[in-house]
This record gives structure tokens, sequence and C-alpha cells, in this order.
């Protein structure tokens, strides 16, 4: 073999040993690193292909290995994860994985749940409870039956609306024939005597009377369907957004926790979080940041405690009114993002909406102050006087 030829074959194969090292490489993200397997199970993985990312509180831990399909069809599917070694102290027994989307129709990636401090840790080959992905598709049929109930709702509206605009007119009607006999009354046609003494007169008074009591009740009637179509409106698939990010759909909901004051004890903690970072915008109770509540979660689910408040002030935008009432909506939002992510006794978990009042440390935006308070007999909740 020439020289050349023997040099041409060195290159070809130097060439055939980088693509095959850079092939391993990709696939093999965290080959320079200790790592350990992981396994869950799964109905239907939603297109969910190996090499995929799998994440913990958005940070990518390690990748799919493999997507196996089961050997009978009562059996579910098996995914191997490869993870950091380094994720033991946050990923435990009690985590969950799930299949999420990127964004509405980007691509599939795993992600897992922080464990609890009181969870067990993993060790190489356990399996994962899992929760099943989201099925775009029955999302729009859902939707397409949630728009049709929608108009549906609309259209008992509108018949509703009709119906009082028909009772207001009978009870404009009723009112100015009743004002017509007040005025004979008044201008002296007739007394009193004379007037409940004439049978006709008091048979006209009774029928008016039946009448207008036959438009109070169709007016009442149509109220309350009215108020049964806007109830109904509130969960709507449509117009819910608009709730959600008011953070309450009635005003009862703002005190249904609440508290006047706080107890007189010493808190044995206290966290600090400003609205603007806590919250989406400046006028609303929808979270942003859910992530700055999760200390005080794994706080109140490692530590005894006797109750909990949670204060809201906000600034001096709007009115006195609207302030208190976002004060109100933001205390009541944290406490069920509390109580619905964390393991924790949600009855001892009060709110207080101070407005514009000056208590806490008061931002451009307000603040909101968490106090946690012992479980001795000045601090208990049923010595916290409800709203």
């Amino acid at each position: 073999m020439s020289r050349t030829a023997r040099l041409g074959a060195f290159i070809f194969a130097a060439l055939l040993i980088f693509a095959v090292t850079v092939f391993l490489i990709g696939e093999k993200q965290f080959l320079f690193s200790r790592t350990y397997t992981l396994k869950t199970t799964f109905d239907n993985v939603a297109g969910l292909d190996e090499g995929a990312p799998v994440r913990a509180g958005g940070v990518r831990i390690g990748t799919i290995k493999k997507i196996l399909l089961p050997s009978r069809p009562s059996d579910k599917i098996l995914i191997e994860m490869q993870l950091d070694d380094s994720t033991h102290s946050v990923i435990r027994k009690d985590s969950v994985a799930a299949i999420e989307t990127e964004g509405l129709l980007g691509s599939k990636y795993m992600e897992i749940t922080f464990g609890s401090a009181q969870g067990e840790p993993l060790h190489n080959g356990d399996l994962l409870r899992s929760r099943p992905p989201l099925d775009y598709a029955d999302i729009a049929r859902k939707a397409g039956n949630t728009i049709e109930s929608a108009k549906q709702a609309i259209d008992s509206a509108k018949d509703a609306i009709d119906m009082s605009k028909a009772a207001i007119g009978n009870l404009t009607t009723a009112t100015d024939d009743v004002k017509s006999i007040t005025g004979k009354i008044n201008n002296g046609e007739g007394t009193i005597g004379a007037f409940v003494n004439d049978r006709a007169t008091f048979e006209n008074i009774n029928a008016t009377t039946a009448s207008l009591r036959q438009v109070v009740d169709e007016a009442k009637s149509g109220v309350v369907s009215f108020q049964e179509n806007m109830e109904a409106l509130k969960h709507n698939f449509l117009l819910r957004g608009f709730f959600k990010d008011r953070g309450y759909f009635d005003s009862s909901d703002l005190t249904r926790y609440a508290v006047d004051q706080l107890p007189e004890a010493t808190p044995v903690k206290k966290f600090t979080i400003t609205s603007k970072d806590l919250f989406d915008k400046p006028n609303n109770a929808k979270l942003d940041k859910e992530k700055l509540l999760n200390e005080v979660g794994k706080y109140l689910e490692g530590n005894e405690y006797g109750v909990v408040v949670i204060v809201a002030n906000t600034g001096s935008q709007g009115t006195k009114e609207q302030n208190l009432k976002l004060s109100q909506a933001r205390a009541a939002v944290v406490r069920q993002y509390l109580s619905e992510t964390f393991k924790i006794d949600d009855s001892r978990i009060r709110t207080l909406g101070l407005g514009e009042s000056a208590q806490g440390t008061v931002g451009v935006d307000g603040t909101l102050e968490i106090f946690v308070y012992a479980n001795d007999t000045g601090a208990r909740v049923a010595e916290v006087k409800a709203k």
C-alpha cells in the first residue's frame, strides 16, 4: 500500500472515531458525572422520546434512557431515567414524575417534583409514582362542550334579563295606578270613611295589589335565574380566567378565614415577601412566582405551630376599598397555595388584609408577611377571633 493510501486510511479512521465519540457524548450527556437510574410507568407517554430531558424545578437533572413497551396488554409502559447523583438531596420516594410540554405545542420532557424533608431517599433502580399526562384532544373536546354550555348560559341570561325588563314595565304600570289613587285621596275626592265603604274602589285596590304581587314574584324569579346563570359563567372555560386573575370568585371568599388582628403573642418565625416579586401585576392577586412561598410551606411541614397569619397590604394606588379587597384577595390566594401544595393543617392558617395600612414594611406595591406562632395557650387558633 502506498504512503498516500495509508495516510488516507488513517485520516478516515480518525474521522470515524471522532464521529462515534461525538455520538456517544451526545447520547450520554452525563458521561463525566456520577449518575443513578430511576424508573416510572405510564399508560401513555404522549409522544415522549428517548433522550428527552428530565427536569426538577425547571432545572435539567438527567435524560430519558429507555422507553420499554409492556410485554402484556394489561401492563404499563416502563421508562428508565438517568439522573445526576447530586439530585439525591431533593428527589425522594414521595416525588412524582409527570410528562410535560414546553409551551402549548413544544417538545415533551419529564418533570419530577421535589420530595418532602421527611421523604425516604431513593436508590438506584427504584420506581417513582407518576401522574397521567394531559391529553390535548380531550381538552379540545371539553372546550367545545364548555363553549356550547356557555352559549346556553348566555341565552338563559338574556331570557332572564328580558323577563326582568317586562316585570319592571309591569311594576311601573302598577305604580302609576297607585299614584293615581293616592292623588285622588290627596285632592280630597271623598273621605276616608267613604273610601273604606266604597266596595268598587276596595275591589279595584285588591286587584291592583294582586297584580303587584304577581309582578314582584316574576321579578324575583328572573333575578334568581340571572344569578344562577352568572354563577355558571364564573366557572366557564372562556371566562374563568378573569376570576383567576382577580384571585377570587365571590367577595365572601376574602374573609372566610380572616381575623381582626394579629395574636398578642410573639411569633416564632416571620417571612416577608415583596408583593411585586410574588404577584403577576400590582393590581391583581394572581401568583406569578409561587416558588417564593416554598420556603414557608417546607417550614410548616417540618415544624409544629399553633396558628399562622398571612398579612397582606398594598400601596396607595386605587381607592381604599379596592386596596382593601386586593390585600384580602392576596392573603387568601397565598393561603390556598400553601394548603393545596404542602401537607399542613390549613385549619390553623388565617388571613388578614390591611389595605393601605402602614403595618409591616410597605414598598411600592406593598408587602406580604407570614407570622408563625407557637403551639401554646397564648397562640392557639381557638383564641384568634375570626370575623
